[in-house]
Formats: C-alpha cells, sequence, structure tokens
C-alpha cells in the first residue's frame, strides 16, 4: 500500500527555491517534492525544466513559444541551471531523508502540443518527432532520476510524476496548430499507451477534463493525480477498474490559488464520497488516496500555498485515524 498521506502537484510562488523546498518538507513529509518556481523566469515552469533534461535534442525560446534548434542556447542553459541549482539546494535541505520523494517532469504529449519543430508545426503533428521525442525525454528523466537519487542517497524511493494536462486534448484532437488556425489530428490511444510504458510506472498529473482512465490503467501506470471537482458519477466504473487494478489516486481537494480554506472534514469528503460511491473498504481508504491541491500553487500567495499543503496532510490524517466516522459523516 502506498500510505502517501498528501503531496503536492509541484509549482510553487515566489523565487526563493530553498524556502519552497522547506516548506515541502515540513508540510507533506510523507512525500515530498522537488518544487518548480516559474516567477524566476524563462526555464524555470513546468516546460523548461524539462526540456533542459531532454537529451540530444536543443530548444530555445522564440515569440510563438519553445521550439527545437541545432544546438542549445541561452534558455536551455538557464532552465538548466535553475534546475541545478535546485538540486543542490535539495541536497542541502534533504540530508538524512528516508522517505519516498517525489519529482515532475513534463509528460511527452504535452511536451509535443508545446514544442515547436524547427521550421515548421508542432512536435505533435509529426508522429516520428514525437518518438524521438519521447526517447530523449524518457533517456534525460531516467538520468535526472538517477540524480536526485544521488542528492538524497538514503531517499527510500524516488517517484516519478508526469504532467499531462494537454493529454485529453491530444486524444481528441484538440490542440491547435502553430498558426492557431486549426487543429491536429486526435491521437491514437495505443500510441499514448506505448509511450507512456516507456518511463517505468509513473504517476500521472492531469488536471483537465476527460481523463483517461482506461488508457492510464492499460498504459500500467502507478496511479492518476487529478482535481477532486472534475470526478463524474460516469468515471466510476473505470476509476473501479483502476483501484481494483492496484492504482492510486491522487486527488485535488484544495484549490490552487488563495482561497478560503474548509475545515479538514469538507476537504477529505470528495475522496470520501468518491470511496463510498465505489463501494470499497473504508480501511483501505487511506492507503490508496492521497489528498493534494487541485492543481500547483504557482499562482498562489506564499502563506496560502504553506496552509494549502497543511490543510491536505491534516485531511488525510483525518482519514486515517477514524476512516470509519468519515464515511458516516459523509
Amino acid at each position: 500500500m502506498t500510505a502517501w498521506e498528501a503531496t503536492g502537484i509541484g509549482s510553487h510562488p515566489g523565487e526563493d527555491h530553498l524556502e519552497a523546498l522547506r516548506v515541502v518538507f515540513g508540510e507533506v513529509p510523507g512525500l515530498p517534492y522537488l518544487p518548480e518556481l516559474p516567477a524566476r523566469g524563462v526555464g524555470a515552469d513546468m516546460l523548461g525544466r524539462t526540456a533542459s533534461m531532454l537529451v540530444d535534442l536543443a530548444v530555445e525560446v522564440q515569440p510563438s513559444g519553445w521550439r527545437l534548434t541545432d544546438r542549445p542556447g541561452r534558455d536551455h542553459h538557464r532552465a538548466a541551471d535553475h534546475l541545478r541549482r535546485d538540486l543542490d539546494g535539495l541536497e542541502e535541505l534533504g540530508q538524512g531523508f528516508e522517505g519516498p520523494f517525489k519529482v515532475q517532469v513534463c509528460g511527452p504529449w504535452t511536451l509535443a502540443g508545446a514544442i515547436e519543430l524547427r521550421h515548421g508545426d508542432k512536435m505533435l503533428s509529426d508522429a516520428g518527432a514525437v518518438r524521438d521525442l519521447t526517447a530523449s525525454l524518457a533517456q534525460g528523466v531516467e538520468e535526472h532520476l538517477a540524480e536526485v537519487r544521488k542528492r538524497l542517497p538514503r531517499v527510500s524511493e524516488v517517484v516519478l510524476q508526469l504532467d499531462e494536462p494537454g493529454l485529453p486534448g491530444v486524444l481528441r484532437g484538440t490542440v491547435p496548430t502553430a498558426s492557431g488556425f486549426g487543429r491536429l489530428a486526435p491521437v491514437e490511444e495505443w500510441r499514448v499507451e506505448e509511450s507512456l510504458k516507456g518511463f517505468g510506472a509513473p504517476l500521472v498529473h492531469c488536471c483537465a477534463p476527460g481523463v483517461p482512465f482506461g488508457l492510464l490503467r492499460r498504459a500500467g501506470v502507478r496511479g492518476v493525480s487529478m482535481d477532486a471537482s472534475l470526478l463524474r458519477r460516469r468515471d466510476d466504473e473505470a476509476i473501479g477498474e483502476a483501484v481494483e487494478a492496484g492504482m492510486v489516486f491522487l486527488l485535488g481537494v484544495v484549490p490552487g490559488t488563495d482561497a478560503p480554506l474548509p475545515d479538514v472534514g469538507a476537504v477529505a469528503a470528495p475522496a470520501v464520497e468518491m470511496w463510498r460511491r465505489l463501494g470499497f473498504a473504508p480501511g483501505e481508504l487511506a492507503d490508496r488516496v492521497t489528498l493534494t491541491p487541485a492543481c500547483g500553487l504557482a499562482g498562489a500567495s506564499p502563506r496560502y500555498a504553506r496552509s494549502a499543503l497543511r490543510t491536505c496532510h491534516k485531511a488525510a490524517e483525518v482519514l486515517r485515524d477514524d476512516p470509519a466516522s468519515g464515511m458516516q459523516g459523509a
């Protein structure tokens, strides 16, 4: 069983990576993670950090966004420097840490829908380019995970999260072309399944409507991270099959931007209600469901970001301490 209790999605407000790490280690000790701080500028966001990991593929920022280039330029190097600094901070503050630790990277399909070819449309428009991107990313991620293990030599496990907010659009064919005047063709599910298998058994985060639960289950992912407000009864069968297959769920139960935070019972309610509706044993809930903010916290204030993580942790403790009473109160 997982028993992670609570964690965050990835991004944080501000520019102080050491302070962000202190918050993460302090508020979600069951599954801390390497924060992203997009406020630092180009290369510090999800896309930039992940692009800096690509092997034998260089990127640069153009007016339209990230684009493949012949050799690494200023923006590529800047992104790599941000990541190196974050890892240095992790090594400094994570000394002696022995639990599981999570890292987030942009998944191959969202990345392919964001990066442009050298002289053409988005990489998503070219199946061969997507294959090259996926292979490059898989190798870069493997090297990144090895580096994290090196910085945290006593860590019990490094958990990989692929951020795929663009995946539903990739499957439906709603991703715009580079010009913005058209839409790229939908991608077959089997292609997505095969590509995800190249990353082992990751978590997949998707905060967009239409999470493809069945596809992710068939791809062998470890778990799904999603906004609990997007749960729909029509998804119950697919979610139930995923749970029976051993997958875990990371449910976003508090807003990702500043908002009043309800009591922990109300925060835990979406997870309790889902579990009750699916008919699984109450005692298994805390081991199969981890509570998180609904999405990244980059748009929140630092004070709210800390409070959001703390609230998720406290709500998870309520589920573990007395899941039966939680079920009755839902």
